[in-house]
């Protein structure tokens, strides 16, 4: 009979729910955000779930300062289990400082942070890998020269046996990871070929199915799909959808809307640090976050500056602005 690993994951205590209520928000405005929203929309983000449960990461006025850089300022938000919640923004929006603070990386200067409805002040990483928080960065932290199982388990090796006679259970790790990743929907034939001969689509698995053996309550993915191709990021998508199902809240962090739409359930615009707003999906649709993304207004200001030239193909350009400035939301 095989003899189970020994310390193939770490236990974590964690809090018990508690119920938060919801605070009064003015008649069209978010309650993330305070700010009017788009007109048919109403706010996304609630303190407690439908059945009464504390979100399972949740945010409340956060703010970041770098010296003078306002990196973010009063951002709320919370994440449910079994829900995507989708932060969208261009570049310098705040994503990357955002995700810092989630995992850990950076303490906030301002507002509170709740697991689970308890406040919780992570000093490093590893306390909030403790607490179930897992992130999954661009690079993957993976090791293209080394083995599908190996960096499945890197630093965390499964082992067999005490003291002088103790070492690496390779065969249990080996099943261990191909049933992870069968529960991901990929079927590994070989478990020693390197990491490097995978897809882009089959690392982010990869990594995905790690996070989730190894306690993953919260998931947070930084831009899962910017660096792939169009097949590679439905494939990605899809794992995203299998992550949800197995009851985890996760953070999908991009800057394409047409990526977050079709899986996400709760949708968060930053813009230069501040929020732009917080929807959920019934009350609001791709076009609404694209025309958000894009700055509506900006690009009709950029259409009428373009009018005044006398360039005609500055002029085509202009009508192109202002046909995409007015699109339907």
């Amino acid at each position: 009979m095989t003899e189970p690993p020994t310390n193939t994951k770490e236990t974590t205590a964690m809090s018990g729910d508690t119920t938060q209520s919801a605070p009064a928000v003015p008649a069209g405005q978010t309650a993330a955000t305070g700010q009017t929203a788009a007109p048919g929309q109403t706010a996304a983000t609630s303190p407690t779930t439908t059945d009464g449960r504390a979100p399972a990461l949740e945010v409340r006025s956060v703010s970041k300062y770098f010296g003078s850089v306002n990196a973010l300022e009063d951002i709320t938000l919370a994440v449910h289990a079994g829900e995507v919640t989708c932060v969208l923004g261009d570049n310098g929006a705040g994503k990357s400082t955002l995700i810092k603070i989630l995992s850990g990386v950076h303490s906030p200067d301002k507002g509170e942070m709740l697991f689970e409805g308890e406040p919780v002040s992570f000093t490093g990483p590893r306390e909030a890998r403790a607490r179930g928080i897992a992130t999954v960065f661009q690079d993957l932290a993976t090791v293209p020269l080394m083995s599908v199982w190996r960096n499945f388990f890197l630093g965390n090796e499964p082992t067999r046996g005490w003291g002088l006679f103790q070492h690496m259970d390779i065969k249990g790790a080996q099943q261990i990871m191909r049933a992870e990743l069968a529960k991901m929907g990929i079927d590994l034939r070989d478990p020693n070929q390197t990491v490097g001969t995978l897809s882009g689509g089959e690392r982010q698995a990869v990594a995905i199915a790690r996070a989730v053996y190894f306690g993953a309550k919260v998931l947070i993915l930084d831009e899962p799909t910017s660096a792939l191709g169009v097949r590679q990021s439905g494939i990605v998508l899809k794992y995203v959808i299998q992550a949800r199902s197995m009851g985890r809240a996760v953070i999908f962090i991009t800057h394409n809307p047409h990526h977050a739409y079709p899986v996400g359930d709760r949708f968060v615009l930053l813009k230069r640090g501040r929020m732009l707003g917080a929807y959920a999906k019934s009350e609001t649709s791709l076009e609404q976050l694209t025309s958000l993304m894009a700055g509506g207004a900006e690009l009709e200001q950029l259409s009428h500056e373009l009018q005044r030239a006398s360039d005609p193909e500055m002029k085509e350009v202009a009508k192109e602005l202002a046909a995409e400035a007015h699109t339907p939301a």
